[in-house]
């Protein structure tokens, strides 16, 4: 049996460069896999509004994944039918997995005051503010900024009281996440399971096995790597591999973000006889 190849990305630190964003390095793959007709599906931390002006810049038309598993977006008509349990906002049909980020501003501010002075908010950041502390353009902090399932925290105590946080807000029914900058507290989803319900979509649509092939660099990412059948670890130049537990086959770049990226996606599926198919036993 055949199976079609899925690729599901992280972004920042991994298709984009952790200090500029750029993804320069990786434009030869991403116009091969494209042609070979392989789907790259971003599954990230990033925002509705940041995603859609990043698919527009690199050129995807592939379904996103955003706030960490929180949601799926899937242009209309990219399927020939609607999926089930999904409705349609504007342009897309849409998958949500967990309460709105209201919910958790609630709970910061009323259940979570004891620790107020130790974190600073996404909600409480002007765009400028936002500017400074992760190198965004104007523009791109001002669609970072704009969140609809999740709160990003930038922690600034100790470990020690991070670890009494986070254990609080679980307690509370969070789900705490550790990014490449910051603390992101929303619901019980992953990117895993959001990578799995969507591959489930892939296979019915058209019929066919697929093959999940995930790539990222962070602790946020290990839900995703550990559900795919491939997991590649992307190489950061501020933390080490993300920790996983999968007998699954694993990949770790030798090169950092999207110079990895394009490193392993190359060998992985551009460098094989027969690219955009491969059978089961191989992967």
């Amino acid at each position: 049996m055949t199976t079609q190849p899925l690729i599901f990305t992280d972004m920042d630190g991994t298709l984009l460069d952790h200090y500029d964003y750029s993804f320069s390095s990786a434009i030869g793959v991403i116009e091969a896999l494209v042609e070979k007709q392989i789907p790259i599906i971003p599954n990230t931390s990033k925002t509705f509004a940041e995603m859609e002006k990043i698919q527009q810049t690199i050129g995807f038309n592939s379904p996103f994944i955003s706030e960490n598993g929180a949601v799926v977006y899937i242009p209309i008509g990219y399927f020939e039918q609607q999926p089930e349990d999904t409705v349609t906002e504007g342009y897309y049909w849409v998958k949500a997995f967990c309460e709105t980020r209201q919910h958790w501003l609630s709970l910061l501010d009323n259940q979570a005051s004891e620790f107020a002075e130790d974190f600073i908010g996404f909600s409480s950041l002007s765009a400028d503010e936002l500017c400074e502390l992760t190198d965004l353009s104007a523009e791109k902090a001002e669609l970072a900024l704009v969140r609809h399932y999740s709160e990003p925290l930038l922690w600034t105590a100790d470990e020690e009281r991070k670890q009494r946080f986070i254990d609080h807000m679980q307690k509370l029914g969070a789900n705490m996440l550790q990014g490449g900058r910051f603390l992101h507290v929303g619901g019980h989803t992953d990117k895993g399971c959001a990578m799995n319900w969507l591959a489930q979509v892939y296979a019915n649509a058209y019929q066919v096995g697929v093959n999940t092939i995930a790539l990222g660099d962070s602790g946020n990412d290990s839900a995703m790597l550990e559900a795919a059948d491939i997991a590649i670890q992307i190489k950061s130049p501020t933390h080490t591999f993300p920790t996983i537990q999968t007998s699954n086959k694993t990949m770790q770049s030798r090169h950092y973000g999207p110079k990895g990226w394009a490193e392993c996606l190359q060998a992985l599926l551009l460098d094989s006889p027969t690219p955009s198919l491969f059978t089961a036993e191989e992967a």
